[in-house]
C-alpha cells in the first residue's frame, strides 16, 4: 500500500489540475520552458499540449514586454523573493489579447535546490471591461455633474455633512468646493427654518420615504436668500443599510417672481374687466331702472292729481307698487348675480302671471307697441319662481321693444311640450312649458347670436342697456331646471324662448296662498327701538311700526342706540345692517353680551351676509308694512325678555 499511494497522489493531483478550466495552470522549467499544460491553459490560450509543450513560456507576453525582457525579469523574481503577482495582457494563440492575473510561484526539490515554477494564470478580460465600463460611466457622470450649472448637485453622508459640491452649487449658493466640504447642510437654511428643525425633518423623511422634495427660501454666502426647489434622494448599499443622500437644488428665484409679476398682471387685467364691466353696469343700469321708475312716477302723478278731485286713486297706487316690486325683485338679482341665489321654486299658472302683468307691460314698452297673447285654453303650471319670472318676461319684453325702433308687434306665446330622452343633452326627458316672446325686429346675425348670452354683451348704445338682461334670464332658466332658445335671422325678427319644466303634481299637497297685505292683529303693542343711519328710512320704518300700534324710540347709529338701551326699557329692536362705525352685526352682538335674549331684527339691502348671521330675524329691502309686521310679531313671540327704560322722547 505504501508503494502505491505516491502514484496514486501524484495521479490525483494531475486529475485535479486537468479538471480546472477557470484556470491556466502550468508547470515551468528554471529557463521558462512549458513542462505541462491544463484544460483551462488549453480553453484560453488556444494552443494544445503539443503545441505548447516545450516552447517558452515568453510566447504569452506582449511583443513590448518581451522587447522589455519582462518575462525572464518575472521568472528571475519568482526565484528572489518566493513568489511574483501580476497583471497585464497576455497574447492567444490567434492574437488577440486578454488582461491576465498571473501568480508565479518557485518549486523546489527537498534540498532546497530551484527545480521549475508553477504558473497559474487567470482571465480577468471581462472583470476588466466591467471595471473600465464602471469607470467612464462614473468619470461620465463626473463630468455630467461637474457640467451642470442650473442645479446645485452634491453628496451628503447620513447626518448632512457635504460630501461633493458641483459648479451649479457654487454658482448660485456662493461657496467653492474647499469652502464647504465638510459642512452640514443645515447652513442654507434661513434661522427660523434651523430652529423649527426643518433640516433634520427633510432628512428623517427622505431616510424614511427613500424621497424629500419641497420649496422654500434658502440663503447663499453672502446672506441673500433664494427661492429653492429641492429633492433629496436616499442611497442605500446592496444590503439596504443607508449611506448618504443625493441633494439636487434649483434656484427657482427669477422663475418665481416671474410667476408673482404674472399673477400681478393677470388680477390687474381682471381688475380691469371687472371696472370694464362695472362701467357698463353703471352706464346702462338707468336704462332698466328708468323702465319702472316711469311706471312709478307716472302713476304717482296722476294718483296726485285724481286725489285733488277726490276720484278714486287706487288703481295707480296698485300700478305704482307693482313697479316698485318688479324694481325691488331687479335689485335683488343684480345683487345676488352670478352668485346662484336660491330660487323659491313653485307651481306658477303662466297664463294669470302674463295677465297680471298687462298694466305694467303696456305702461313700460309705451303707446307704439302692440303686445299680443297667444295661449291655450289649456296649459300646464310651470315650475319656477314667479317673481323672477316676471322679471324674465320683462326683460325680455324691453329688448324686444329696443329692437322694433319705429314701434311693432311683441307675441307673448305659451305652449306645452315634450321632449323625449338624449333629444337634447342639456334638458331631462318630460313635460316642458314654452313661454316664448316674439319680435318684428331687426333680428339678429350670427355672431350677435352666438355671443347673445354673455353677461354684459350688448349691442344698444352706451346708457341704453346693462347687458344682464339675456344673461339673468339663461341663468334663471338653468336653476328652474330649464333652458333659454333663441331664434332669429336679419330682418326677420327674434323668438327667445324659455322651456321650464311642468310643475310636479302632488294630489297630497296643499295650495300655498301667499301671505297678503291684510295684517292681522298683532297682540299687545311693543316699545321698539329702530336704527339707521339713513333718516329717510329711518323716518318710514318708524311710521309703518307705528301705524302698527307700537311705540317707536329712533337712533341714528350703533352707538346712539346701545346708550338708548342703557336710559330705557323696550321690547325689541330693529336695525340696519349697513351702517358707519358700527354695523347692524355689530350692534346685535353687543345687545347679545348686555342684554342677553333681547330680540335684534336685522334689515338689509344685501343679497348676502355673513354667515353668522343667518340666524338672526332679517327682513329684506324694501318691504312691505305686512311684511314687516309679520316678522315683528315672530321676532317677539320668540323672546319674553323686557328690558326697564325711561322713554323720554326729548331726548331722540
Amino acid at each position: 500500500m505504501s508503494a502505491v499511494e505516491p502514484e496514486w497522489s501524484g495521479n490525483r493531483f494531475e486529475l485535479l489540475v486537468q479538471s480546472v478550466t477557470d484556470y491556466a495552470i502550468t508547470m515551468l522549467s528554471t529557463e521558462g520552458i512549458v513542462m505541462s499544460w491544463n484544460a483551462g491553459a488549453r480553453r484560453f490560450k488556444g494552443y494544445e499540449s503539443d503545441e505548447i509543450i516545450g516552447r517558452h513560456f515568453s510566447l504569452f507576453y506582449t511583443p513590448e514586454d518581451q522587447a522589455a525582457g519582462i518575462p525572464a525579469l518575472t521568472l528571475a523574481a519568482a526565484g528572489q523573493q518566493g513568489r511574483v503577482e501580476a497583471e497585464g495582457w497576455r497574447v492567444r494563440k490567434d492574437g488577440t489579447r486578454f488582461w491576465a492575473n498571473v501568480v508565479i510561484d518557485p518549486i523546489r526539490d527537498a534540498g532546497g535546490t530551484l527545480i521549475g515554477f508553477a504558473k497559474v494564470t487567470r482571465d480577468l478580460t471581462d472583470q476588466l471591461a466591467a471595471q473600465e465600463a464602471l469607470r467612464r460611466s462614473e468619470e461620465r457622470f463626473r463630468l455630467l455633474v461637474q457640467g451642470v450649472t442650473d442645479y446645485a448637485i452634491y453628496m451628503l453622508d447620513p447626518v448632512g455633512t457635504i460630501t461633493s459640491w458641483n459648479p451649479g452649487a457654487e454658482r448660485f449658493k456662493g461657496y467653492t468646493t474647499d469652502e464647504i466640504l465638510g459642512q452640514n447642510f443645515a447652513r442654507f437654511y434661513s434661522e427660523e427654518d434651523r430652529i423649527a428643525g426643518v433640516p433634520t425633518r427633510a432628512l428623517e423623511t427622505a431616510a424614511r420615504e427613500g424621497r424629500f422634495e419641497a420649496e422654500g427660501w434658502r440663503i447663499r454666502k453672502d446672506g441673500s436668500r433664494f427661492w429653492a426647489h429641492v429633492i433629496i434622494d436616499a442611497i442605500r448599499d446592496p444590503g439596504g443599510e443607508l449611506i448618504g443622500f443625493a441633494k439636487i437644488t434649483r434656484d427657482l428665484t427669477e422663475r418665481r417672481e416671474t410667476q408673482l409679476a404674472l399673477e400681478e398682471a393677470r388680477e390687474a387685467f381682471f381688475q380691469a374687466q371687472k371696472m370694464d364691466a362695472i362701467g357698463k353696469l353703471t352706464g346702462g343700469v338707468a336704462h332698466d331702472f328708468n323702465n319702472l321708475l316711469a311706471v312709478i312716477v307716472g302713476s304717482l302723478d296722476l294718483a296726485r292729481q285724481r286725489l285733488a278731485a277726490g276720484a278714486d286713486v287706487s288703481r295707480y297706487i296698485d300700478n305704482a307698487m307693482t313697479a316698485a316690486e318688479r324694481g325691488a325683485t331687479l335689485t335683488q338679482r343684480m345683487l345676488a348675480f352670478a352668485r346662484k341665489q336660491e330660487l323659491k321654486l313653485q307651481s306658477v299658472d303662466c297664463v294669470a302671471l302674463v295677465r297680471d302683468m298687462a298694466d305694467l307691460l303696456k305702461t313700460t314698452l309705451g303707446s307704439g307697441v302692440t303686445i299680443e297673447t297667444r295661449f291655450p285654453l289649456l296649459l300646464a303650471p310651470a315650475h319656477a319662481d314667479p317673481a323672477q319670472l316676471e322679471l324674465a318676461l320683462l326683460n325680455l319684453a324691453v329688448n324686444a321693444r329696443d329692437a322694433m325702433p319705429e314701434g311693432g308687434r311683441i307675441i307673448i306665446e305659451g305652449a306645452e311640450m315634450a321632449l323625449l330622452k338624449d333629444q337634447r343633452p342639456d334638458l331631462s326627458s318630460g313635460r316642458y312649458v314654452r313661454l316664448s316672446v316674439i319680435d318684428e325686429g331687426e333680428g339678429m346675425d350670427a355672431e350677435t347670436l352666438e355671443r347673445a348670452r354673455e353677461p354684459f354683451f350688448t349691442t344698444k348704445g352706451i346708457g341704453k342697456g346693462t347687458g344682464l338682461g339675456l344673461s339673468m334670464v339663461h341663468g334663471f332658466a338653468e336653476q328652474c331646471g330649464g333652458a333659454l332658445t333663441i331664434a332669429s335671422e336679419p330682418g326677420h325678427g327674434t323668438a327667445v324662448s324659455l322651456l321650464l319644466p311642468v310643475a310636479p303634481q302632488d294630489p297630497a299637497a296643499k295650495e300655498m296662498a301667499e301671505p297678503g297685505d291684510v295684517l292681522t292683529p298683532s297682540g299687545e303693542p311693543l316699545v321698539i327701538l329702530a336704527v339707521d343711519d339713513d333718516d329717510l328710512v329711518l323716518t318710514n320704518t318708524a311710521g309703518m311700526l307705528e301705524e302698527l300700534g307700537h311705540t317707536v324710540f329712533q337712533a341714528a347709529s350703533g352707538v346712539d342706540a346701545l346708550r338708548m338701551l342703557e336710559e330705557g326699557n323696550v321690547d325689541l329692536v330693529i336695525t340696519d345692517y349697513a351702517m358707519p362705525g358700527m354695523t347692524g352685526a355689530q350692534l346685535a352682538e353687543a345687545i347679545e353680551e348686555r342684554l342677553p335674549g333681547l330680540p335684534v331684527i336685522i334689515i338689509t339691502g344685501f343679497a348676502e351676509l355673513p354667515p353668522h348671521m343667518t340666524a338672526r330675524p332679517r327682513l329684506n329691502k324694501p318691504f312691505k308694512q305686512a311684511e314687516l309686521a309679520r316678522i315683528v310679531i315672530s321676532a317677539a313671540q320668540g323672546s319674553q325678555r323686557i328690558v326697564r327704560l325711561a322713554a323720554h322722547s326729548d331726548d331722540l
